[in-house]
């Protein structure tokens, strides 16, 4: 789960500072590694987003403004807190909800810690595998231009010796 807090403010000239501006907008949109959309949604100048992935690998969080010309060439500022895994879990709000005591809270917590390490174990072992798979696919290519080199030499050695065989019995040489 990935939780993202953010914040917009204007640029304004007169005061040489930027403010809070309720008619800026922000369009969140978010793509997994294979260039889904997870998320694309319009929100105010100051929101939250949350969005959960099953994909491993590196999401793109894009934030853009649904300003107008009226604030064309403006300079915004934006404020962002992106809180991942378990961090963007707020247990004191689940142990009222579900009306836990400390020990069942602390479990809970326990519980989201190993799930979050089991989650960075399966995506280090992805990683891992693509690497492999990069790797054996370089050796390979690494090999096979070694031997066209070879062939090109040997190739280009028989030539020689024939063409110069040839230069020498016409010469009279040999």
């Amino acid at each position: 789960m990935v939780i993202g807090n953010y914040k917009v403010q204007l640029y304004d000239p007169n005061t040489k500072g930027y403010g809070d501006y309720p008619n800026i907008g922000m369009h969140v949109e978010v793509k997994d590694p294979e260039e889904k959309v997870i998320l694309s949604k319009l929100y105010t100048s100051e929101g939250r987003f949350t969005f959960t992935s099953h994909t491993p690998g590196e999401h793109l969080i894009c934030l853009y403004s649904n300003s107008t010309g009226w604030f064309a060439g403006g300079q915004l500022r934006v404020h962002l807190d992106i809180q991942v895994g378990e961090h963007a879990m707020n247990y004191e709000e689940i142990a009222s909800k579900d009306k836990l005591n400390e020990l069942q809270l602390r479990i809970r917590q326990l519980l989201d810690q190993v799930e979050q390490i089991t989650k960075e174990q399966n995506y280090q072992r992805y990683r891992e595998e693509r690497f492999r798979q990069t790797s054996e696919s370089t050796n390979s290519r690494v090999l096979w231009w070694a031997v066209a080199q070879t062939l090109v030499l040997v190739v280009t050695g028989a030539w020689q010796m024939r063409h110069l065989k040839g230069f020498f019995e016409a010469k009279k040489l040999v």
